[in-house]
């Protein structure tokens, strides 16, 4: 068993799906945690700022951060307020290998979720970290990057966030 998961990119269809709601029981099994390892592992290895669970295969609303202050998980989350103020953001995708394109992202938001030991939170992110938080949601709802760019273009070789 590898250390980290295989990535899914597009065509696959299964990045165009809404991702299914978890349970807090389901969240604190072992299992579940193991997952979330694997998840934060895969991240790190290939470079991302933030992975989503359909990005390795598995439809559910999991997501994993890295911000700033480590690598965070979060269930379910929801983002329940946007700011008005827009700001650009130059964005690419682990799934979308090759391409960047240029994204207006709210400066900032107001996630609730579930962390991995079943505890609810809620959190206002900005700038950076507020790009990050939705363009992972994006992925719950089967919504990439591309859907939402001004302007796609193609980049041989280059790191994604």
């Amino acid at each position: 068993m590898s250390d980290t998961f295989p990535l899914v990119t597009l065509p696959a269809a299964s990045l165009r799906e809404r991702s299914r709601e978890l349970d807090i029981a389901e969240i604190t099994t072992p299992e579940f945690q193991a997952f979330l390892d694997k998840l934060i592992r895969t991240m790190f290895v290939e470079d991302g700022v933030g992975i989503a669970a359909p990005q390795v295969g598995n439809n559910i609303r999991a997501i994993v951060v890295n911000v700033g202050n480590g690598a965070e998980c979060y269930m379910n989350p929801e983002i329940l307020k946007k700011s008005e103020t827009l700001q650009d953001s130059e964005e690419g995708c682990l799934s979308v290998p090759g391409k960047f394109g240029l994204v207006k992202r709210h400066k900032k938001v107001t996630v609730r979720a579930i962390n991995r030991h079943g505890r609810r939170v809620e959190f206002e992110a900005k700038q950076f970290p507020a790009i990050v938080f939705q363009h992972e949601v994006d992925h719950l709802d089967g919504v990439l990057f591309i859907d939402k760019a001004d302007k796609v273009v193609e980049v041989k070789n280059a790191k994604h966030i």
